[in-house]
């Protein structure tokens, strides 16, 4: 089944190929520059620091669906062990077996492909078992500290969560950029709040993928036109979940890494930083999210931080 006309309408609207030259391997991150960082650090007032990543542990949020994606596997190489002779300090080691983007992770823009594309045109044939990414894996991510903007659209509606069948809209990412009395800037970090990750910190790890709250097809227009340099939120699937237009599978990822360049984040726990956000009247704060380099990776784990 080929994607629809109408797919392709939207992709060539937020296209960003070309946009940093030929060789450009991570799109929209361009977007955060020293100008920005500098902006973001300003919004540090508090100090209050709130972790968003989900602990990382055998029961994690993945159950199956994604064959190969598993939670951790954790192991004990050693322990106490005296490497040096009886007596000598001892060491305790692990080892750990997961899938990049079992918990809370990014995507790298080689997570997806269409039409035989990744970012920038290049083919996605450069994707191999044995090189990975040659181009765009998450190693090449420079370092993602910029201004994060929670837009927490439960909130706004005065929820505290969104039903399982809600597609964000662009109404709505407006609707609770106004209720922050926030404004999104270019090279913001945005994360959008729907509330689904209780549904997996109730115990529900079944329940919280399916069905899921998510972003609408419509809404990479929205980031496109603000310039936004990355996007994470609360659900497994980052999209709603099942499809809003029948059939179609993943067009926001395929929209937002293939055709925008944008990496996009999933399994944020932002639950504290709506409180927080909450408690002290504001929206915006700096945001570090480094990705961890994996040479040829497709997404990564990500334990971000705000910072207000």
């Amino acid at each position: 089944m080929t994607l629809p006309a109408e797919f392709h309408d939207i992709a060539k609207r937020v296209n960003n190929w070309g946009r940093w030259g030929a060789d450009d391997e991570i799109g929209t991150l361009n977007l955060i520059t020293d100008e920005v960082v500098r902006g973001a650090a300003a919004e540090i007032r508090s100090g209050r620091r709130v972790p968003l990543a989900l602990p990382l542990k055998e029961d994690g949020v993945q159950v199956g669906m994604i064959p190969g994606r598993i939670n951790p596997l954790h192991t004990m190489v050693q322990i106490n062990q005296e490497l040096f002779g009886p007596g000598t300090v001892a060491c305790s080691d692990d080892a750990v077996s997961m899938g990049l983007q079992a918990g809370t992770h990014w995507d790298a823009l080689t997570h997806v492909s269409h039409s035989g594309r990744i970012y920038n045109g290049r083919p996605a044939g450069t994707i191999t078992a044995h090189g990975r990414a040659e181009f765009s894996g998450i190693d090449k991510a420079t370092p993602v500290v910029s201004r994060g903007v929670l837009l927490d659209v439960a909130r706004a509606k005065g929820l505290d969560r969104l039903p399982g069948g809600h597609a964000v809209t662009p109404a709505d990412l407006a609707e609770a950029e106004e209720f922050g009395r926030v404004t999104v800037r270019p090279g913001d970090i945005v994360l959008v709040r729907t509330g689904q990750i209780q549904v997996y910190l109730a115990g529900d790890r079944h329940g919280y993928g399916f069905p899921s709250p998510g972003l609408s097809v419509r809404t990479p227009e929205w980031f496109h036109a603000r310039d936004v340099a990355a996007v994470a939120n609360d659900t497994l699937t980052f999209e709603i979940f099942p499809p809003e237009i029948e059939n179609l599978w993943l067009p926001v990822h395929a929209l937002d890494l293939v055709e925008m360049g944008m990496h996009q984040g999933q399994n944020w726990n932002l639950e504290k930083l709506s409180t927080a956000c909450a408690e002290e009247g504001r929206y915006a704060f700096l945001l570090s999210a480094m990705p961890e380099p994996f040479v040829g990776g497709t997404g990564t784990p990500v334990a971000p931080v705000a910072v207000l």
